[in-house]
Formats: C-alpha cells, structure tokens, sequence
C-alpha cells in the first residue's frame, strides 16, 4: 500500500508536486533515445555535447518545474550539485535499459549503481522505474520488479515512480492490438503495487476528437490506484496540451514530460535561446493547466 500522506515521519509526493497539489515534471532521463535525436538532427553528439544539453534543460526549465527526472550520467552531479533550485525535486532513473542503437527500449531491470549501498542519493527526492509491459511469458516477473523497485525506493526513504510502457508481445497480432486496452490493463495490473505515483501513456497518444480523448483518460482514470500523470512519448509536441487536459479531466495529477517540451530543440545552434523560445513558453502553459485541472494528489490517495 502507498505511504500515508499525513505521516509526517516519510517523505510525501509534496517534494515533486506544485503547491496546488498537481505535478510539472521535466523528464531528461534519456539516454541512446537522445543520442539518436542528435543524429537526425544532423549535429555531432559528442558525450560532452549530449551533458551539455541536459544541464542547458535543467537550466532553463527546472525552475518553473516541479521536479526534474535525470539520469546517473555525467549531467546528474552538474544538475544536482548548482542547477536545479531546492523547489525542484530531483528524480533519479533507476532502470537500466536493454536497448539496440536506434532502436526502442525492449526491456528494463534495476540499475544496481544506483540501489547500490555505495551510491549517494543526497538530494533525491524519489526514483523512477521505466517498466516495459506485454501480455508475455515474463508478464509475472516484471510485476515482481516493480515490486523490487517500491521496496527498494521505500527502503531508501526516498519516493517511487513507476511508468509501465505497453507494446504488443511477438505473438500478438499488431493490427489488432489495441494500445489503449493495453495501457488500461497495464494499470490494472500495476497501479495497485504501492509506488507513490504512476506514471501512464496518454490514450489515443492524445490525438483524435476531443469527447473520445476525455472518454478514454476517464476510462484509464478510473482503474488506476492513487495518484497519476501522463508521460508524452508517442505525443506529438502540438497535441501535449489538449492531451494533460483530458488527463486532468479523466483523473490525473499532472505530468512528467521530455520530449514534447524540448525535443525540437535538439540541434539548435544556441539551446538556451531556443529553449527559453520555444521550451519555455509550452512549459508554462501546461502549469496553466495543470494547476486549473489536475487532481491534487491527496485527494487521488483519499479516494484509492
């Protein structure tokens, strides 16, 4: 079961959340994603050009928001040590990622650096799990990660993220195979599993008409247990906002985006400037969002 929020001895979602109780995350958690985005943008992508980039993300957009998921790479001690305001919770992947060059993650575990005894998660507020999930022979054993990863982020006194991605398993017929039953099932497998926040794939990839999109995040809203927010993969950066609205509307507390803030950025000859653009601007108008239609996280925990 989630941690009690009026507990005052434990950490509570108030680290990642704004003070309306809604959620503006920033993600830069990616990892061979992102170097394969330098690449079609047609700039080098030395390992010092792809650290610059995320603390030049974390720059600009960490102080407008609530938190701030970063990877163990070499931005994360830049980011955590002079970047990142004390407002901005801080939120370390723990996954490592099984992950052909170019290609999409096919499978996660637990990063033993990070849950190693050795590894200092001084101010980090919470951990995130990326989960791939598929109605599969492992379908068992990544519930029992999950499982792993709420007791290990709980046994570090720090919070959990989870954020299952549904994709059809090898035998399953990809031109039957739904994507909105799957993230629907998905949630009904997993939200139940204690982390304190859940972290889902917009329905529809946030596309089509509006009344469909708002139908199918209730249907989501309504299986999940606790608090939620959407993740934009897959989400067009021009349909992002509608889509944390109908979120919102259908039960979520918010968002934990990457992509759809910052991904056209990528290969700007000056990041900064076209972050503050372009970045900046889209970031705002979904706190606008967030803060008009999210529901409160203590309130999603009161009613699970």
């Amino acid at each position: 079961m989630p941690r009690s929020a009026g507990d005052p001895t434990t950490v509570t979602l108030d680290a990642i959340a704004r003070p309306s109780g809604g959620f503006a995350m920033v993600a830069m958690d990616q990892r061979e994603s992102l170097r394969t985005m330098f690449d079609a943008a047609g700039v080098p992508r030395t390992d010092d050009s792809v650290v610059d980039f995320k603390v030049a993300v974390a720059r600009e957009l960490g102080p407008l928001a609530s938190g701030f998921l970063i990877d163990r790479g070499p931005a994360f001690e830049r980011v955590r040590g002079s970047v990142l305001s004390s407002s901005t919770g801080l939120v370390l992947a723990t996954d490592s990622l099984v992950q052909d060059v170019g290609g999409p993650v096919e499978e996660t575990g637990l990063d033993d650096v990070v849950l190693g005894s050795g590894f200092d998660l001084r101010g980090v507020a919470a951990l995130k799990l990326l989960l791939i999930w598929r109605r599969d022979s492992r379908r068992q054993d990544r519930v029992e990660l999950a499982q792993r990863f709420v007791a290990e982020a709980r046994r570090r006194g720090v919070l959990s993220v989870l954020e299952p991605v549904a994709r059809p398993a090898a035998e399953e017929d990809t031109a039957t195979w739904d994507l909105d039953d799957a993230i629907v099932e998905a949630a009904h497998e997993l939200s139940g599993l204690g982390a304190d926040l859940y972290k889902a794939q917009v329905p529809q990839a946030g596309r089509g008409p509006l009344t469909t999109l708002d139908a199918a995040c209730e249907r989501l809203g309504a299986v999940v247990r606790g608090p939620w927010v959407v993740l934009s993969q897959g989400v067009d950066p021009g349909d992002f906002e509608r889509a944390v609205g109908a979120a919102c509307r259908g039960g979520a507390s918010g968002f934990l985006a990457g992509r759809a803030l910052w991904s056209d950025v990528v290969g700007s000859a000056d990041v900064d400037a076209a972050l503050r653009a372009v970045a900046v601007p889209r970031l705002r108008r979904l706190i606008e969002v967030v803060d008009a239609e999210a529901r409160p996280w203590r309130q999603a925990w009161a009613s699970s």
